[in-house]
């Protein structure tokens, strides 16, 4: 059997991890390497690879991570100067971490193009 990602042990409470939301379906915790002031990394409890698995998801949990992430960005204050939400898919994308997570980034103007 196979060790739980690194994802699934912070859902879970079992690493540290400076968590900032937590609800039944997902989890917001602070990057520690931030791309940005704010960086929070938004999760869901279960394990998802990432989004090429959507088909396979619950869509009504896309949407509460969609959710969740404009309710944090909220609460971190970069809702008014503007926050960017990615997802990577795939190990060319950047994805390092293959469980599904969406990053909320703001604070500073952020760069165009991205790559």
């Amino acid at each position: 059997m196979t060790q739980p990602c690194v994802f699934c042990r912070i859902a879970a409470g079992q690493i540290p991890a400076q968590v900032v939301y937590r609800d039944d379906r997902a989890t917001v915790f602070k990057d520690i390497q931030p791309q940005a002031s704010t960086h929070l990394l938004v999760i869901p409890n279960e394990h998802i690879g990432s989004l090429s698995e959507a088909d396979q998801v619950d869509p009504a949990l896309l949407g509460h991570l969609l959710r969740v992430a404009a309710h944090v960005a909220l609460e971190a204050g970069v809702d008014q100067t503007g926050y960017r939400v990615v997802t990577n898919v795939g190990p060319d994308s950047g994805q390092s971490v293959f469980h599904l997570h969406l990053h909320v980034l703001g604070g500073n103007r952020l760069r165009l193009p991205l790559g």
